[in-house]
């Protein structure tokens, strides 16, 4: 069954401290009413969840890695990953921070299952301190 055209309205049942804490932060955030502002929550959630399952749809975004220089081979690795997945590597920027300390932003599009896996790739590399990914459903 394929969800009808325009708005469903529901009721939710939240604690009052979480409504005064959403209601603060859409405010402030500049939203221009709680309905707009409760879509993009959804939203995001809906995205944010769909591709850790693995699903099959495709998903744009970026993969940002923290890392230090100070490990051989390390930046080879890193670059070698992106050509493995060229499929879904769009491009990538690379930044100096500190002397030994630098992040690289890939941005990426294609499959989830695809995205995810380089992403777990990259984040296994030692000397990558961190990893964040950050998709959006197409």
């Amino acid at each position: 069954m394929t969800p009808k055209k325009g708005v469903t309205r529901f009721s939710v049942s939240l604690p009052p401290q979480l409504v005064h804490d959403f209601d603060d932060s859409w405010k402030k955030t500049g939203y221009e009413n709680r309905s707009k502002a409760a879509h993009d929550a959804f939203r995001a959630f809906i995205t944010e969840n769909k591709w850790k399952r693995g699903e099959s749809e495709e998903i744009a975004g970026t993969v940002t890695l923290l890392y230090y220089t100070d490990k051989p081979g390390l930046l080879n690795n890193i670059v070698e990953a992106q050509q493995k997945f060229e499929n879904v590597v769009l491009s990538s920027m690379h930044l100096h921070l500190t002397k030994n300390k630098c992040m690289e932003i890939v941005a990426v599009k294609g499959k989830a299952a695809d995205v995810k896996t380089l992403s777990q790739e990259l984040m296994t590399k030692k000397g990558v301190k961190q990893l964040k990914l950050t998709v959006m459903a197409l």
